[in-house]
């Protein structure tokens, strides 16, 4: 790596809040999981503060499933951790990324294939699994920028290809971001029409942390 990148990606990961001691939920993935840290409004601030316990958060804005540098790459994010829950989301970047919206079946089967078993997504959640963690995939929620248009269809066949994965494994959900977010109703997204407001990721708090109540 050129020695010039190493500070700002150094300043960037420091922007993590790490996972506190014998915190039983860390958070990791992209922005949506990151958005609004600087407010202390987070996704997984909001579960702290809804289930009144410590939350870890390796989560980055601009974290991607495949490749990725240190922190930007999610797996990387949960390399080594261990936790009873494990809540996080990936693949947008990706897709955003390295295709476009008419052609991004090889990077979708790259993440993950349509029978769900194969692909980075299933390998880091069946090494989580091999951790003794259970898993939240939480599926992205359709934005302004993308609502009734061909980009549309890619994140249709992920959530397709996840829920597969999911309802293989009692020990893996599917959160829908979109059972709690509609596209025209701008107060859930921040200006940028991509990322969630700060009752957005307040939203999404509270569409996971019903599931982490869970004792199985």
């Amino acid at each position: 790596m050129k020695h010039w990148l190493v500070l700002p990606l150094l300043l960037l990961a420091a922007c993590g809040r790490g996972v506190p001691d014998g915190a039983r939920i860390v958070v990791a993935g992209d922005s949506v999981m990151a958005w609004n840290r600087d407010q202390d409004a987070s996704v997984a601030d909001k579960l702290s503060a809804r289930l009144g316990e410590p939350v870890g958060d390796l989560s980055m804005p601009g974290a991607r499933m495949l490749g990725g540098v240190g922190p930007f790459n999610i797996p990387f994010q949960l390399d080594g951790v261990t936790a009873e829950w494990i809540v996080l989301d990936g693949g947008a970047n990706d897709l955003r990324g390295t295709c476009d919206c008419s052609d991004c079946g090889p990077v979708l089967d790259q993440l993950i294939s349509e029978d769900g078993i194969k692909g980075a997504i299933p390998a880091l959640v069946s090494d989580l699994r091999r951790r003794g963690s259970r898993v939240v995939w939480a599926d992205y929620y359709t934005t302004p920028l993308y609502a009734g248009t061909a980009c549309e269809a890619p994140y249709r066949v992920l959530e397709a290809r996840v829920q597969r994965m999911a309802d293989a494994d009692a020990g893996v959900d599917l959160a829908d971001m979109d059972d709690v977010f509609r596209s025209d109703d701008l107060s859930l997204f921040d200006d940028d029409r991509t990322h969630p407001s700060l009752r957005g990721s307040s939203l999404i708090a509270d569409l996971v942390a019903p599931l982490l109540d869970r004792r199985n």
